[in-house]
This record gives structure tokens, C-alpha cells and sequence, in this order.
């Protein structure tokens, strides 16, 4: 298991490995050159020590976004320190810009931010990718309740 694969693993114990087995998978995308992994879940799922460690708010309304990009053609390789910016925007096309925060522990580079939702909301994400010249688009949606 490469150095990134522990990571993934820490980052299900940071989101409180309480999902259920299909809720927990990894998700990713090829997106050029990088494959981006990515997850959103509800900020309840943070134990507090660990929201507290990141500077996150546990909330029942507040969703939480995790993305790593990697170099596709490099397994292994240290994750990619890029630019991530985005918005959230719901069924009434009201968008919520997201502010992401850069991590870096060790090899291990992902961009954590946060995001209000109502009851059983189907959020869709438009995040933009850049660096250098290379830009892509990551868009996935996550339906979110309350706990």
C-alpha cells in the first residue's frame, strides 16, 4: 500500500469511521493529469478532537469536503500542491462559494472546506483545479441530512 493509500485510510478515521460501507468508499476521477480524490460528509461525522486538530466546525447543518490530487502517471507520488476554488449550489441554483484551506502533513497535500445545508439537500460541487496552465473541472453531487 503506497504512502497515499495511509493517508486515504486516516482521512476515514478523521471523518469518524462511522460511514456505511457504500458511503465510505473512495471517490475519485481521472482529470488530466491528476486523479483527485475527493469526499463530502456531513461535519457531525468529525470526532471533536480531530475538527478541532483541522479548524473545522461540527455542525448539523455544516458539510465537510476533503480533495487530494495526485500525479496520475506517478502512484505513489506525493500528492500535488495546486489551487482549489469552487461553489456548492443547490436545487434553487443558490450558490455557496467554498473556501478551501490547504493541509500539508508530511507527503500527504489536501484542501479541506465547509458548507451549509437543510435537511435532506442534494448539494452539487463545481471545483476548479489549477496549476501552472493546467486547469480542470471537478463536479460530483452529495445529498446531505441531518444527524
Amino acid at each position: 500500500m503506497h504512502k497515499f493509500s495511509y493517508w486515504w485510510f486516516g482521512l476515514a478515521l478523521l471523518a469518524g469511521a462511522v460511514f456505511t460501507a457504500p458511503a465510505a468508499a473512495e471517490q475519485s476521477k481521472r482529470l488530466g493529469p491528476w486523479e483527485v480524490h475527493y469526499n463530502a460528509f456531513n461535519s457531525t461525522l468529525l470526532r471533536p478532537e480531530m475538527a478541532r486538530q483541522y479548524q473545522l466546525e461540527r455542525s448539523s447543518t455544516l458539510a465537510t469536503l476533503n480533495i487530494a490530487v495526485l500525479a496520475a502517471e506517478k502512484p505513489g507520488k506525493p500528492a500535488q500542491q495546486v489551487t482549489v476554488e469552487g461553489y456548492a449550489m443547490n436545487a434553487l441554483s443558490m450558490q455557496q462559494p467554498l473556501d478551501f484551506r490547504e493541509v500539508v502533513e508530511g507527503d500527504a497535500v489536501y484542501y479541506l472546506a465547509q458548507t451549509s445545508f437543510t435537511n435532506l439537500e442534494r448539494l452539487r460541487f463545481f471545483i476548479t483545479i489549477q496549476k501552472g496552465d493546467e486547469v480542470q473541472e471537478l463536479r460530483f453531487s452529495e445529498e446531505f441530512w441531518r444527524n
